[in-house]
Parts: structure tokens; C-alpha cells; sequence
């Protein structure tokens, strides 16, 4: 890392947990850009937000969710 960066993420780390994600999300997209989504996709996620929102879907644990995606790996994975 050149020292303008480790300064900034010296900075950076300052921040509280809330303002280093709005940083996180403001950046990603300038190196990361998209297409934009088919509306199709646009309204499952509108109605996923929704229903979480409203509190008819609450969700999975993170933990569960990648315990669940590496057995999924896993699984697939050809034998020796």
C-alpha cells in the first residue's frame, strides 16, 4: 500500500462501524460498475426489502448462510 493509502485508511478506521459502510458503499461502485439490473430482478428484491421490512421474512443468520453455501461446496465437489 502506497502511504496515502495507509493514511486514509488510518482515517478511515476512525470512523464508526455506520460511516466506514457508507464509505464502503460509495466507493465500491467506482470500481465496480454494473449493468444496470432487468426489472424483473429489480422488483424480486423490491419484494424481498419489503417483506423483510415488514417483518414476514426475517432472514437467515450470515453464519448459517455460509455454513450452508461450504456444505453446498462441499458436496459438489468431486471425490478422489
Amino acid at each position: 500500500m502506497s502511504n496515502a493509502v495507509d493514511a486514509l485508511l488510518a482515517e478511515a478506521m476512525k470512523l464508526s462501524p455506520e460511516d466506514r459502510a457508507e464509505l464502503i458503499d460509495r466507493l465500491v461502485p467506482t470500481l465496480l460498475p454494473h449493468e444496470p439490473l432487468h426489472p424483473e430482478w429489480q422488483a424480486e428484491i423490491a419484494r424481498r426489502v419489503a417483506d423483510m421490512d415488514a417483518g414476514r421474512d426475517l432472514g437467515i443468520p450470515a453464519e448459517e448462510a455460509m455454513a450452508q453455501l461450504r456444505a453446498h461446496i462441499l458436496s459438489r465437489r468431486p471425490r478422489p
